[in-house]
């Protein structure tokens, strides 16, 4: 595919005209081809002082997800879970409440009918894993698992996470440390101490961006129980940094995510070869389609990523709350993120993946 360089310039200046407007305090965008790095620009602040690097990491909610499913596919390439194992085969705890039927496979696609954390978490800490989890063994599921679709806002990695601890005694972090490691990716779903000083200070740049999802009737018990993960001050503390909360905080460069999604997409990528090529076509392939009740659209759910298809192109990827996103067009042949420490809509987002899109347009792909 030859590029346009003035395409390819038009989304830097993108980036740049966010922070120059001050749309954004600091963010970066990065495009990877191949395993060649052909976009890594940055531009504002980490802190409001330091200015971002490539190297910079922030916070980017929901774009975590897909690693969390990784972790767990990881372990299921090993055979200590099936995807169509159920739940209580390992967790048998889960199986109270008429959840006796869930599957691995409906957590991984957001079937499994536990969304939200019921109303009892809105008494927990956010870091009181145990009670927690506890919580959702006890829960009965809003709809019957495999039924229907209701993005797992929060509650999508402690159940990952378990079903991890209890195959494998290992905990999901950990494990998807080991798994960056040997990868080469800096992605963190538990920041270590000593990249503490790497991370961006997220701060609220739309009005009533936290007050909007907490009145939402959908979102608030969505993303406000345990309470405290719209608060900025909470999610720039260290004891959330160190803290593993799969289903949201991945702390990630956008370079990193560049780089894993580029991965993602080749069937001769670490992430397919490490998989094993089933499990890996199930990883990017649909696995649940349906109206999303949390969602309130249309959406399509691999075991980790949604698929979308805008004018013709599929694009396999996942945004957060904040406006953070990391996708891959199969057609295109890359891999791109964008990530801020601005909490906001994804306008911003929005305007950088459309210049990302017209620098890199499926039909100038040779071969």
């Amino acid at each position: 595919m030859d590029l346009d360089p003035a395409t390819v310039l038009d989304a830097l200046d993108v980036l740049d005209a966010l922070v120059a407007s001050g749309r954004d305090p600091g963010c970066a965008v990065a495009v990877v081809r191949d395993g060649v790095v052909e976009v890594d620009h940055v531009a504002g602040t980490t802190d409001g002082h330091r200015a971002w690097t490539s190297d910079t990491l922030v916070m980017t909610y929901s774009v975590a997800k897909p690693f969390a499913a990784l972790t767990v596919l990881d372990v299921v390439s090993e055979g200590a879970l099936g995807l169509d194992d159920t739940v209580a085969t390992v967790w048998p705890e889960y199986g109270a409440a008429g959840k006796s039927g869930t599957t691995v496979r409906h957590v991984l696609s957001h079937q499994s009918g536990l969304p939200v954390f019921g109303e009892e978490a809105s008494g927990l800490a956010f870091d009181d894993r145990e009670a927690l989890v506890d919580l959702l063994a006890r829960s009965a599921p809003a709809h019957e698992p495999g039924a229907g679709v209701a993005e797992h806002a929060l509650t999508y990695g402690h159940l990952l996470d378990e079903l991890v601890r209890r195959a494998t005694g290992e905990d999901l972090a950990t494990r998807f440390a080991r798994i960056c490691a040997g990868a080469g990716w800096d992605l963190h779903l538990r920041v270590p101490e000593t990249d503490l000083d790497r991370v961006a200070t997220v701060e609220e740049v739309a009005p009533g961006w936290r007050q909007d999802y907490e009145r939402d009737p959908r979102w608030g018990p969505a993303l406000g129980r345990p309470p405290g993960l719209l608060d900025p001050d909470v999610l720039n503390s260290a004891r959330f940094r160190r803290t593993s909360f799969p289903a949201v905080a991945l702390h990630a460069s956008a370079l990193a995510l560049a780089r894993f999604y580029d991965d993602v997409r080749r069937s001769d990528g670490l992430v397919a070869q490490r998989l094993g090529h089933e499990l890996w076509k199930a990883y990017l392939e649909p696995a649940a389609t349906g109206h999303d009740l949390v969602l309130d659209r249309e959406v399509v759910w691999t075991l980790g990523f949604q698929r979308d298809v805008e004018d013709g192109r599929l694009e396999i990827g996942m945004g957060g709350a904040g406006g953070c996103s990391a996708w891959a067009e199969p057609d295109a042949g890359y891999g791109a993120a964008f990530v801020s420490r601005g909490l906001g809509r994804h306008d911003r987002g929005g305007d950088v993946w459309e210049a990302v899109r017209r620098a890199y347009a499926p039909n100038d792909r040779a071969g």
